[in-house]
């Protein structure tokens, strides 16, 4: 029976990873659930699936917690120690689902005792990629990815040559806004960038998606993930959302991942890794579909990517600055503190002020460095914010 943890269980891949484990209980025990303020749902899981140990990150909700799961045996915890000490469990597989970059530090830990991680936290490898390569590698651990566009060129690298490869091209729906005019993009509400046309997933990513600051991210991942050439890694809209991505290789051929906007393949195929099993995701029928649309983004439209390429040339502590600065930009859209055109030109600001201390260049990148990086570019996109808000 394999031990799995699933960090990050309340949300959109947590639960997708709870539907397919609970599909086979008696192949697994679960050792740990984590979550956020969604405790109702946390302790209901916890319960199900005889969890050991649920953990919510807002210490505050620990009183709820244990009073949700009185009886059931399931210790209840709360707090970033305890999120800590739940990643540190031994677990033969462990679901990096945190939202942000509170996603490393678990993600860290879990890889420090040889668990397979499955990573649906991007975040870990643009703020921190060679630090969680290095720390897979040093402790035998292995490193599978979740995204769908990094599940993609995983799976078509593991049945080709990686030697001949030319350019991996990620693909992206565009989001809920990718049909707007472009004047009209800087008057977009919080609810109109929050509808996703083609996947259900939460509000924050959504918006990310709409923005193009989610592919950014992805970018960036590509590159800490396979090693990838900045150069080579480009990005193609695709509304329909079926092709995930392409690579290109040297004889001029591409391979293509195509399959339905479902996260549960991709969850699945590092559930399952490295066999191949049946999972409960439609057929695509492409007579169906009828038709695949790509068209190149447009960068005066999706400025995330222009700044994602920067931070790729940068390297260093770059991405951690770029991420945090972008979470706290995404903070003051939803609280309508800035405008949705006004995220990346505060992400870009606060990049060309941090990138200009001594402390942001050179040195070993450890977790400490990056913590106080990413403290650093929340307080400066908050001062950014407040500037514009107030003048």
């Amino acid at each position: 029976m394999r031990r799995v943890s699933i960090l990050g269980a309340t949300g959109s891949i947590g639960q997708s990873t709870i539907d397919l484990i609970a599909r086979a209980p008696d192949d697994y025990d679960v050792v740990a659930l984590t979550g956020g303020q969604n405790i109702a749902r946390l302790a209901a899981d916890a319960r199900a699936m005889r969890a050991e140990v649920a953990v919510t990150a807002d210490e505050a909700l620990l009183p709820e917690l244990r009073a949700a799961l009185a009886g059931s045996g399931v210790e209840a915890a709360a707090g970033r120690a305890a999120l800590i000490e739940a990643a540190a469990r031994e677990a033969h597989w462990v679901m990096s689902a945190i939202v942000g970059a509170a996603g490393l530090a678990p993600g860290l830990k879990a890889l420090e005792q040889g668990a397979t991680l499955a990573l649906a936290n991007k975040e870990s490898l643009v703020t921190a990629g060679p630090l969680v390569m290095e720390t897979a590698r040093r402790h035998g651990a292995r490193l599978l990815p979740v995204d769908s566009e990094h599940s993609a060129i995983f799976q078509v690298l593991a049945e080709a040559d990686a030697a001949s490869v030319t350019r991996v091209i990620i693909t992206a729906s565009g989001g809920a806004l990718r049909d707007w005019p472009l004047a009209r993009l800087a008057g977009a509400t919080v609810a109109e960038a929050s509808c996703h046309p083609n996947w259900e997933m939460g509000q924050r990513i959504t918006i990310d998606s709409a923005s193009m600051f989610n592919k950014a991210l992805e970018m960036i991942e590509a590159r800490e993930f396979f090693g990838f050439d900045p150069a080579r890694i480009e990005v193609l809209i695709h509304p329909q959302s079926l092709v995930h991505a392409l690579v290109g290789f040297a004889d001029g051929g591409l391979i293509a991942h195509v399959g339905p906007p479902d996260m549960r393949h991709a969850i699945g195929y590092a559930l399952h890794w490295p066999e191949r099993r049946a999972l409960p995701v439609a057929a695509l029928d492409l007579a169906a579909v009828g038709t695949l649309e790509f068209r190149a983004p447009c960068e005066t439209r999706y400025p995330a990517l222009r700044l994602a390429r920067a931070v790729m040339d940068e390297g260093g502590l770059a991405g951690a600055i770029f991420n945090a600065a972008k979470e706290r930009a995404l903070d003051h859209f939803i609280a309508g503190r800035i405008g949705f055109m006004a995220m990346a030109p505060l992400v870009e600001t606060v990049l060309e002020r941090l990138l200009a201390l001594p402390e942001a260049r050179g040195g070993t990148l450890t977790l400490d460095r990056v913590a106080h990086m990413d403290h650093l570019a929340r307080q400066c996109a908050d001062q950014v914010a407040r500037r514009n808000e107030q003048g």
